[in-house]
């Protein structure tokens, strides 16, 4: 007599992040899953950070006071204007576009801040709206261009940067540099405004509070839709790793002038960023269509809108980097914006570790990268060693991050095949 048997239940397939998360079960879990992510080439920021110890390693030993509290606050000061830039250019590369034209925004909207709040008398908050909106405009259009005529980024961002900067010189008028009154709240805000020590100890254990909340909404949701998650150890293993490592960064810091409020302000871009991406509809539409356009067109997202917001946000951010530096500076010139500040941008998303190939990286990258540009800028100030060796050195580091970024891509090819 024959017998029937139902049919066995297909096995659920799992997503990659279920690969990540499968064996997550506490702190063995947690590393386990680690290691196996750089054996499969995802290396993550563990090049950044190995990169940033060897560089402040080097520097301490030919100058001990590289690493005084002094200075590390100065270099997060310097870190912030470029770095607001970069994280603007960490959106157009992880859709694997460019955008060449950060640094003349960035002057055009300092100029723009400078002669409407002190020629023109404008309030500065209206001047600092109309600089951000500004931005929005170039970004916007940016995208029109792209998307209805299909000229390519490259094109289109080379001519904003020729184009920008000529606007930036009218603007400015003959006289060329325009001073920001030393009592202005921008100024105060980019120099002087440092955060109490007892304020910055909360916003740390908020911070640390707030990713431990975070990773457990975000593993009842996936529990409740079927997927693996991480386990509640590992939620308060990194909220514990988050609040050791920046309260000792803090303690640190506050045996000088502690914390800057405008660095504060670059950090809460960073985490406001990183929320984005990989928190919300948009953040997901913009992997999918970095890592294949057709694809996500298939799949029913917006491209051209993607596309269109991508720009719009590295503009944007491009200009309030650009009223950063000048609040920095105290002042807007023909030189703001110009020099390696375009360079200095894109190797800091670069650097990171935000893929030239699109569909990969992170709003840390602009934090990572910026920190570990200005880190080699300020140790080489600190031996007397003038701006040609600060080239080579960047150049370097950004070849062997791409270097890095190739290899790791090929290494995640042949292991996906296998």
């Amino acid at each position: 007599m024959k017998t029937s048997t139902a049919p066995s239940a297909p096995a659920p397939t799992l997503d990659r992040q279920d690969e990540r998360l499968r064996n997550s079960t506490g702190i063995r879990g947690t590393i386990d899953g680690a290691l196996d992510r750089v054996k499969s080439g995802d290396l993550g920021v563990l090049p950044v950070i190995a990169g940033l110890a060897i560089i402040w390693t080097i520097l301490q030993i030919l100058n001990p006071i590289f690493l005084s509290s002094s200075n590390l606050v100065n270099l997060a000061m310097e870190s912030a204007a470029v770095g607001v830039i970069a994280l603007g250019i960490v959106c157009v590369l992880l859709l694997g576009q460019i955008d060449l034209s950060v640094g003349s925004v960035s002057g055009l909207s300092a100029a723009l801040v400078t002669v409407t709040f002190v020629n023109q008398g404008w309030n500065v908050w209206l001047s600092v709206g109309a600089a951000v909106l500004m931005g929005m405009i170039i970004g916007w259009f940016y995208g029109q261009i792209f998307n209805r005529f299909g000229v390519p980024a490259f094109v289109i961002t080379l001519a904003g940067l020729l184009g920008f900067l000529g606007l930036q010189l009218y603007v400015l008028g003959p006289i060329g540099s325009i001073n920001l009154p030393f009592d202005s709240t921008l100024v105060y805000f980019a120099q002087l405004a440092f955060v109490p020590d007892w304020l910055s100890y909360v916003l740390v254990v908020g911070a640390a509070a707030a990713l431990f909340l975070t990773d457990l909404r975000h593993a009842r949701a996936r529990h409740s839709a079927g997927l693996s998650s991480r386990s509640l150890s590992g939620s308060a293993l990194r909220a514990a790793g988050l609040l050791v490592v920046a309260g000792l960064v803090v303690w640190y810091l506050n045996q000088t002038r502690g914390v800057g409020w405008m660095f504060v302000f670059f950090l809460a871009l960073v985490l406001a960023m990183n929320y984005a991406l990989t928190r919300t509809r948009w953040g997901r539409s913009m992997f999918a269509v970095g890592g294949n356009a057709e694809a996500a067109r298939r799949a029913g997202i917006n491209v051209k809108a993607v596309y269109t917001s991508a720009f719009v946000a590295c503009t944007t951010l491009a200009a309030v980097g650009g009223i950063l530096a000048a609040s920095r500076l105290a002042a807007a010139n023909q030189s703001s914006g110009g020099g390696d500040v375009n360079l200095n941008a894109i190797a800091a998303a670069v650097i990171g570790g935000t893929s030239l190939f699109g569909g990969r990286g992170s709003a840390f990258a602009a934090l990572l990268g910026i920190i570990v540009i200005q880190s080699i800028s300020s140790g080489l100030t600190l031996l007397s060693l003038d701006s040609s060796f600060r080239f080579m050195v960047t150049g370097a580091v950004l070849l062997l991050a791409v270097t890095l970024d190739s290899v790791s891509r090929r290494s995640r090819s042949s292991h996906g095949k296998a």
